[in-house]
């Protein structure tokens, strides 16, 4: 296959000599005579190509050996020429200048000589006259083998007189073939990193319609495209997304998918854009795309909301710095994205993405400003920029890469991160900060996907299996049979014998439909209110069904993690909760400013589930206000520290559950507490008869004097019980969180459930919560005897530490447990 395509590079002696304005003007003024113009850069730029991509109407293309590796070269400029009938490839800095140490690799020479594609140079006269023709001689005599030069566009010439002196210098050297004079009205506007990217500039296109309409003045555009149509014919096939991707499987072996299938059906990516994220390769989405995935546009500084459905989120590069104030005023993307990465949305993030997760980002003037917080580190300026190419390695398995993978990538950037405390970096390199687990890769590291397009395909792979936490997993699933259970949160003692009496007894009445008044009115005593304040329910499963139907919800907030319940419900209804996520860093705890004012209804478990933090009175009841409902989630308040059931409270709904505290599962049984208002409309959204007679029976014996006693009773042995299993878990090193529930939230790494199943025992998976992952399980506080087997078996996998180990990891210095399994 040999493909014709006029091309030529627009080269220069060094970077400043006027490369982008000529490149994009001969672009822009070749479209305007009725050219199909394709634009491509040299290196490893996106600024540029921007305006390329302005100056066509086509994509912006990029040109770099070390990204792509020299045999991609051609094929990538005939797949980014595909349907034009010229091509200008812009050069980078000098003509020469290439990867530092490399002997010219990379340079704008050696990818006129790899693809065989003549040059013109653009030369600054501004500070000469015959010494220009000396630059020009070497320029093209001095290489080995020389470049093609076949003309010379004269840039910024003082005066007629002045431009005439060059000319005559040059002599038939090398053709000229425009001479452009000072006009400071279209060079583009610079800062901290270089151009401003002409999605930035509102000027943009009007500065455009100047330069094209100046080249085509003083540059002879019919002889550039005669010799541009003197290239050499290019015997390389075209590059190809969906060519790549069969490779790639087909290389991949047996067990993978086959090489025509698309490992990315069913995935739905949000790539980011606008203003802030204006830094992304052309193939980035192509190669999603080809492999199955749905692509569909973010905008960071006007986007409310992840688009819905998705399952994958790309944050490229651009200047989240410049416009942090108002990334950091879209409060609601930050938590919705931040929500989104904990639930497990395999997420992308290089460089300014990486800077849009972190807590903070300072600008070049002014105070930090809140980003994502999906990452825990803050971000500010540095004093220098770090401009490089680089060869990673990556330190692990994760979401992009396998152990030991070497990429090419480069880094531009202006900032550094600071207090970077958690997981592996995403790349070895000089200064690899950043970090990657399964599901999030973030760097400043850029790489190209069409060097590398195993990254694309992987990061496909997992948006198309992603389908966020199981929100209707129960602990019971965890607690097979001839497992020791430590998974469900039910008290494992005996029944009073008072209690199953009342049961029994109930079957008496199972001729008849239930009433549940008496039971009402034993609850509304127990917590002395009137009647009116309560509503008997089917457990909390069904208050939460009710309440998920009680309004047209305009935004309503589930915090988490806790139970999933309510979202459940929520989503049921028709509804599309948002989440605000409680923080390890926190300590799990509620700040009520978190949670949006707009929020119409806000769902909270107090002591949360899996958590087992308490927060106190006054932080729940700051979050009402009017128009607002609070539902207080109140299943695991067995000692009714820090309730809110005893009293009325405008806009606060308790909910209360007997199945735990009770052992009595099967028996679905609960209340309501809340204003008469709402406890009528909740009534009149109630199936009749929902409730059983031997929940009604229950609701009443356990609401009495004596009732009370023995839950303070059973409240003091949980209290015992936890105590244990955190002390044991404490000597074996093990991170937990302060709990006042009848479990404990431990972090026992990766693969520890899993481990302990083989030995027997049962405990709760936590990533099936919001905002935690697999490192996480959840253990229910059993007698001394089970714990202690617990902990025998935990020890095997994280033997006692005899002395913490410092160690380097991302530029921060943490603490290791030796022996720990965590990792």
């Amino acid at each position: 296959m040999v493909t014709r395509l006029p091309r030529l590079v627009v080269a220069a002696p060094a970077s400043g000599h006027g490369k982008t304005t000529v490149a994009t003007g001969l672009m822009a003024a070749l479209a305007r005579a009725g050219h199909k113009v394709s634009g491509h850069k040299v290196g490893p730029d996106y600024i540029d190509p921007g305006y390329h991509a302005l100056a066509t109407g086509r994509p912006g293309r990029n040109l770099d050996p070390h990204l792509v590796g020299e045999e991609r070269l051609v094929p990538l400029l005939l797949h980014g020429a595909a349907g034009a009938d010229l091509a200008i490839v812009e050069g980078v800095m000098g003509l020469y200048d290439g990867r530092i140490g490399g002997d010219g690799f990379a340079s704008t020479a050696h990818v006129a000589a790899v693809t065989r594609t003549p040059v013109v140079l653009v030369v600054d006269i501004s500070s000469a006259s015959r010494t220009i023709a000396a630059t020009i001689h070497g320029l093209c005599t001095w290489g080995a083998p020389p470049v093609d030069v076949v003309g010379v566009v004269l840039n910024k010439a003082g005066s007629e007189r002045h431009a005439q002196e060059v000319v005559r210098s040059i002599g038939d050297r090398v053709p000229v073939l425009g001479i452009l004079q000072r006009d400071d009205g279209i060079e583009a506007p610079s800062r901290h990193l270089g151009l401003v990217p002409a999605a930035e500039r509102a000027d943009a296109a009007a500065a455009l319609d100047r330069l094209a309409a100046q080249i085509g003045e003083a540059v002879d555009l019919e002889r550039v495209v005669r010799l541009a149509s003197a290239a050499p014919d290019l015997p390389e096939a075209p590059w190809h997304p969906s060519v790549v991707h069969r490779e790639v499987a087909a290389s991949e072996g047996p067990g993978r998918p086959s090489p025509g299938g698309l490992p990315g059906r069913g995935a739905r990516i949000a790539v980011a854009g606008g203003r802030a994220f204006t830094f992304r390769y052309a193939e980035t989405v192509e190669l999603l795309e080809a492999a199955g995935a749905e692509v569909v546009d973010l905008d960071p500084l006007t986007d409310t909301r992840l688009p819905e459905g998705t399952t994958g989120l790309y944050l490229g590069g651009g200047f989240p710095e410049m416009h942090a104030v108002e990334l950091g005023a879209n409060e609601r993307l930050r938590r919705d994205i931040r929500t989104a990465i904990a639930r497990g949305l395999p997420t992308v993030a290089e460089c300014a993405g990486l800077l849009y997760l972190c807590e903070s980002v300072q600008g070049p003037d002014g105070p930090p400003v809140p980003m994502v917080g999906a990452i825990e580190a803050t971000a500010a300026m540095a004093p220098r920029l770090t401009l490089s190419y680089r060869t990673a390695t990556a330190p692990a398995d994760n979401l992009l890469a396998r152990a030991g993978d070497v990429v090419t990538g480069h880094e531009f950037h202006r900032t550094h991160l600071t207090r970077l405390h958690q997981g592996d970096p995403a790349w070895l390199v000089p200064d690899p900060a950043g970090v990657a687990t399964t599901r999030l890769h973030a760097s400043y590291l850029h790489t190209h996907w069409a060097g590398h397009p195993r990254l694309a395909r992987r990061f496909v792979e997992a948006a198309a299996a992603f389908r966020g936490p199981d929100l209707r997993h129960h602990g019971d699933r965890d607690a097979a049979p001839g497992l020791v259970d430590l998974a469900v949160n039910v008290f494992d003692g005996p029944r009073p014998a008072w209690l199953d009496r009342a049961l029994a007894d109930s079957l008496a009445e199972a001729g008849s439909y239930p009433d549940a008044r008496d039971a009402e009115a034993a609850v509304a005593r127990r917590h002395g209110r009137s009647a009116d304040d309560v509503l008997a329910t089917a457990g909390a499963a069904e208050a939460f069904t009710l309440l998920a139907r009680l309004r047209e919800w305009r935004h309503p907030v589930v915090v988490h993690p806790q139970f999933t319940e309510p979202e459940v419900a929520l989503r049921s209804a028709g509804h599309t909760p948002g989440q605000v996520l409680l923080t390890r860093k926190d300590g799990f705890r509620l700040r009520p400013e978190e949670v949006p004012d707009d929020a119409d209804l806000v769902v909270i478990g107090n002591p949360t589930n899996p958590t087992g933090v308490r927060h106190p009175a006054e932080a729940i009841t700051a979050l009402a206000r009017d128009g607002r409902l609070v539902v207080v989630d109140e299943a695991f308040l067995d000692d009714d520290v820090e309730t809110l059931a005893d009293r009325r409270l405008e806009g606060i709904v308790v909910l209360r559950s007997l199945t735990k505290l009770w052992s009595i599962p099967g028996i679905r049984a609960g209340y309501v507490l809340a204003e008469p208002a709402v406890v009528r409309r909740l009534r009149d959204l109630q199936t009749p008869w929902s409730v059983s007679a031997p929940a009604i029976a229950a609701l009443v014996a356990t609401s009495t004097p004596h009732a009370q006693d023995e839950a303070r009773r059973r409240a003091d042995e949980l209290a015992t019980r936890r105590a244990h299993l955190e002390a044991g878990l404490r000597e074996l090193g093990i991170e937990t969180v302060a709990s006042t529930a009848p479990f404990v939230l431990a972090r026992t790494g990766p693969g520890s459930r899993e481990a302990l199943l083989r030995r027997g025992l049962a405990v709760r998976r936590a990533d099936t919560f919001p905002g935690l992952g697999e490192e996480w399980v959840r253990i229910s506080a059993r007698r001394a005897a089970v714990t202690d087997e617990l902990l025998g078996a935990l020890r095997s996998l994280h033997p006692v530490p005899r002395k913490p180990v410092g160690i380097r990891r991302s530029g921060a210095t943490v603490t290791s447990l030796r022996g720990n399994a965590e990792r």
